[in-house]
């Protein structure tokens, strides 16, 4: 009850629940730390133009000098010369582009599936589910590098070969998550006040599905990092853009004398997974009503 005694509106109860999720967030160390560490990668990424404007991939000295070897290349150089910390920075642009764009269309595609299984049921729950796990028992490495090989190597078919890969597991928790609310009182109330069957799917039940959701976004985005690096790191991957698997397979010859070549892109792929998996498991803290109410 508020203060006058009237019962807290819907939108007053969303901001009380909100500010809850966001002090138990911030309570978690490891997703504060995973926040700061994602927030420094895309500053990073934002600020790349600025500080290194020229291309990356051009040659600016003399190669494989170490980092700190020299004070222009702070991250030293590579086999042909050119700057690791300029290709790691733009190279970081790539590879949380094709992530992040990745999830958003995986994430997408997902939702809809899954709603659209577990609302209309019966032959329609039949096909999409059986399409999702066609989907899921193909090798994802494989059909990722399938994709891209066919597709041919540019940044916007390794985002589709991702995207691909990593819906079905998202189709499949929005299912259970609307199954698991279909039922409810609130759905039977909104039938019988006459709301359409997609103004109650989408407007009353996802949002009240969409927390765990949002958990599994922050890991496929984690997913879709490796899974660039894997078909960059090959040699599949765009040749015109500086990509952190890129320069692991190039440096990949000379890791017995010059390993910080792969080392370093290495790193930053390490401290962004950790990163988003870090804040994966602060979101289902934050988000999951048992970890709240305890």
């Amino acid at each position: 009850m508020t203060a006058a005694g009237s019962p807290l509106a819907p939108a007053d109860t969303g901001r009380i629940a909100g500010s809850g999720a966001w002090r138990q967030f911030a309570r978690n160390r490891g997703a504060m730390l995973g926040a700061i560490i994602l927030l420094a990668i895309v500053a990073a990424a934002l600020c790349a133009g600025l500080w290194y404007p020229a291309k990356p991939l051009r040659i600016v000295g003399a190669p494989e000098l170490w980092p700190f070897e020299s004070r222009l290349f702070p991250l030293g150089t590579d086999s042909l010369g050119r700057d690791m910390a300029a290709m790691l920075v733009h190279g970081a642009r790539a590879t949380l582009l094709v992530a992040v764009a990745a999830s958003l269309a995986a994430t997408v595609l997902g939702v809809l599936v899954g709603a659209a299984a577990a609302w209309f049921g019966g032959w329609i729950d039949e096909i999409l589910m059986r399409v999702t796990e066609l989907f899921q028992i193909i090798p994802n490495v494989v059909f990722v590098l399938t994709v891209v090989s066919i597709l041919g190597p540019h940044i916007e078919n390794t985002t589709i070969a991702v995207a691909l890969v990593s819906w079905p597991g998202i189709a499949r928790l929005t299912r259970g998550q609307f199954l698991s609310f279909k039922g409810r009182e609130f759905v039977q109330a909104c039938r019988t006040n006459g709301l359409g069957p997609w103004r109650i799917a989408f407007g009353e039940i996802l949002p009240n599905a969409l927390p765990p959701v949002l958990v599994m976004g922050s890991l496929v985005v984690a997913g879709a990092i490796l899974y660039e690096s894997v078909v960059s790191f090959l040699g599949l991957g765009d040749p015109n853009v500086a990509s952190w698997g890129r320069l692991i397979g190039e440096g990949r010859t000379l890791i017995r004398t010059s390993w910080y070549i792969c080392a370093v892109p290495g790193l930053a792929i390490m401290l962004a997974v950790l990163a988003l998996n870090l804040i994966g498991d602060g979101l289902n803290d934050a988000l999951n009503p048992a970890f709240r109410r305890r």
